[in-house]
């Protein structure tokens, strides 16, 4: 039995509207997003994402991207960041991919990911079934989440589910 997406704990909210040109629900990531170590020689590329329908309310947003599949018993989160704008309802391809991070907005902040850096980290499983990977954009109703950029992914996962007023959710997979 797969292990539940991480949403599926979590209180119910009205749903945004996730939308990508790059990546589908329960289709296989490209090699564009699949991190570039571990013995993956993808391009490590953070996929471009774009959101509507957030409530009334919404003074920023939050996007992170887990994997509930990594054999680790707590997961794996490939991206968290938050602060983005309420203004801005989408991000081209390479946002969240360092050194660059082409069209994040000011002000934008990335969270320490499990791979220990500060920015998108793409799919690397071990061989085997294929692994989840949840893109997540979450509505916030506040302008700043109050976390700095060395929060773990689970402080800064709890501070977007008590500020949430909505979210949606893009699940590719990837396996090798």
């Amino acid at each position: 039995m797969p292990a539940p997406l991480p949403h599926e704990h979590l209180p119910s909210v009205p749903a945004l509207v996730v939308e990508s040109d790059d990546i589908q629900d329960g289709e296989r990531l490209s090699d564009l997003h699949v991190f570039n170590d571990w013995g993956m020689t993808g391009q490590n590329v953070s996929p471009q994402l774009r959101w509507s329908g957030a409530p009334d309310g919404t003074r920023s947003y939050a996007v992170t991207c887990y994997d509930p599949d990594a054999p680790t018993g707590s997961g794996f989160w490939h991206w968290v960041l938050f602060d983005l704008p309420a203004s801005v309802t989408e991000l081209p391809a390479g946002a969240g991919s360092a050194p660059d991070f082409k069209g994040l907005p000011e002000g934008a902040v990335h969270a320490r990911n499990d791979y220990g850096a500060k920015a998108f980290g793409g799919a690397a499983p071990p061989p085997g079934a294929p692994h989840r990977y949840v893109f997540t954009v979450h509505a916030l109703g506040v302008d700043k989440l109050g976390v700095d950029s060395d929060a773990s992914p689970a402080v800064v996962g709890f501070n977007i589910t008590a500020n949430t007023l909505a979210r949606g959710h893009i699940v590719p997979v990837y396996g090798v």
